[in-house]
């Protein structure tokens, strides 16, 4: 009698969303998108600064109008969605993913978030965009305007929790609800930042385009180090 013996299977790779190179063509796209929106904000491009202001003038207006949406948008603004409550979310995220073990992806995170928050203040500094003034604010910021800091902020730290989860093979409806809050968070934070009049519009859209490349590039590059391990 011949007993064939079968190797014991190796555990499955854990799995994320997005093949490499479907993260590959996020990458670039939102890489280009980026590169394109930053050169027609630093040169000042007529057709895009006066959509800006329009919108601005607009939402300010709406702002006057509605002093209890202005309130809640106050309290979203500076207290839910802000740059310091998104990074001691992903300090959470970090410990939660020494402590199981997945020290690699815990570095991920934290380099990220670094990585993002360092760029985004060179940029602020190398664009130096003014901040829209009005007669009758209804909110207050400081420093340069592009790009947005909580828009940027919220979409890497939103981006990189609901990578976490993909990767940890969280259980769906863990999916759903992370989608759904990352969703409503990072649109939300842009929207309150045009609304209280302390960002152009297109701040909060060049914020978006660079944390959701900030979150394709950390992916693509975890993958890189995984893959070099496998093969030693």
């Amino acid at each position: 009698m011949t007993i064939v013996t079968m190797a014991p299977r190796s555990p499955l790779p854990e799995s994320p969303p997005g093949s490499p190179p479907t993260v590959r063509l996020w990458a670039v796209t939102l890489a280009g998108l980026s590169a394109l929106l930053l050169t027609l904000v630093a040169a000042g491009w007529p057709p895009l600064t006066d959509w800006d202001a329009s919108v601005a003038a607009r939402a300010h207006e709406a702002a006057l109008a509605h002093p209890g949406t202005t309130r809640t948008n106050r309290v979203f603004s500076d207290w839910v969605w802000d740059p310091w409550t998104m990074r001691a979310l992903a300090a959470v995220t970090v410990l939660w993913l020494w402590r199981r073990g997945t020290v690699r992806l815990a570095v991920t995170v934290g380099v990220a978030c670094l990585g993002a928050a360092a760029a985004q203040q060179l940029l602020k500094a190398a664009v130096g965009r003014d901040r829209p003034e009005w007669p009758d604010p209804v909110d207050t910021a400081h420093f340069a305007a592009y790009p947005s800091g909580h828009a940027m902020t919220a979409t890497v730290v939103c981006g990189l929790v609901v990578w976490v989860l993909h990767r940890v093979k969280a259980a769906r409806p863990v999916l759903v609800a992370a989608w759904t809050v990352a969703a409503v968070s990072v649109a939300g934070v842009g929207l309150t930042r045009v609304w209280l009049g302390v960002h152009w519009p297109t701040d909060v859209l060049g914020g978006w385009l660079l944390g959701g490349l900030t979150v394709a590039l950390a992916a693509l590059a975890y993958r890189r180090v995984e893959a070099a391990d496998r093969r030693q």
